[in-house]
């Protein structure tokens, strides 16, 4: 479990699920012998499964994670939203009182529970054509056609999942953290959103619009 101090926690399992679903790629932990395993992959989180929702994904064959795991030991996969550096210059605050430090807001999700593997390759060629489904809608342009599965030749598609196997975490807890200066003044989260707002980078003007929401 990470460290979330009550005014950041978040424990609501439709907004820890949203925030899981709007996450691009995951983090995937797991134990072995040697040590922590970690990869970064793509999940896809079915909601309904279980009791607190299902994640799938595939790793690389040749990846040792897979089959060096020991899947008696709970699994983790890490969701990081947006996050952004927090200058002590945007609180009014410190006009008044100069005992500040600069910090970090940010947005993750850690869901623990426990992980299996499958090679069958009719549910891996199904779980690669949903997560292309589920992918190319979220970088559709108007000017490029989406990429489909199907458009592969069949001989080339069997090749590639016979090089996956695929990894299933069923969730048994889920840690939400949501750092977006709840622990301040209402003035001087204000202060943080004009300051983020006015950032070049995306991710902080997105820190920005979920402190504006009061999320």
């Amino acid at each position: 479990m990470s460290y979330t101090p009550a005014a950041f926690r978040e424990t609501n399992t439709a907004e820890l699920h949203a925030l899981m679903q709007g996450a691009g790629l995951a983090t995937l932990v797991t134990a072995s012998e040697t040590g922590p395993l970690v990869s970064h992959l793509p999940l896809l989180l079915d909601p309904a499964a279980g009791a607190m929702g299902v994640l799938t994904g595939h790793l690389a064959r040749a990846n040792p994670q897979w089959k060096t795991s020991d899947l008696s030991q709970p699994a983790v996969a890490i969701f990081l939203g947006p996050d952004a550096y927090i200058s002590p210059n945007y609180y009014p605050s410190k006009h008044d009182d100069p005992r500040t430090v600069p910090t970090w807001n940010y947005v993750a999700v850690h869901a623990r529970g426990r992980l299996e593997t499958f090679d069958d390759p009719e549910q891996l060629l199904a779980l690669v054509t949903r997560l292309t489904e589920r992918h190319e809608q979220r970088s559709a342009k108007p000017a490029v056609k989406s990429w489909a599965v199907s458009d592969a030749p069949a001989d080339y598609l069997g090749k590639m999942v016979r090089a996956i196997v695929g990894v299933r975490l069923t969730i048994e807890s889920i840690d939400g953290k949501k750092k977006l200066s709840q622990n301040r003044s209402e003035t001087d989260r204000q202060g943080v959103i004009t300051g983020l707002s006015s950032s070049p980078y995306p991710n902080e003007l997105k820190v920005a619009e979920l402190m504006r929401g009061g999320r």
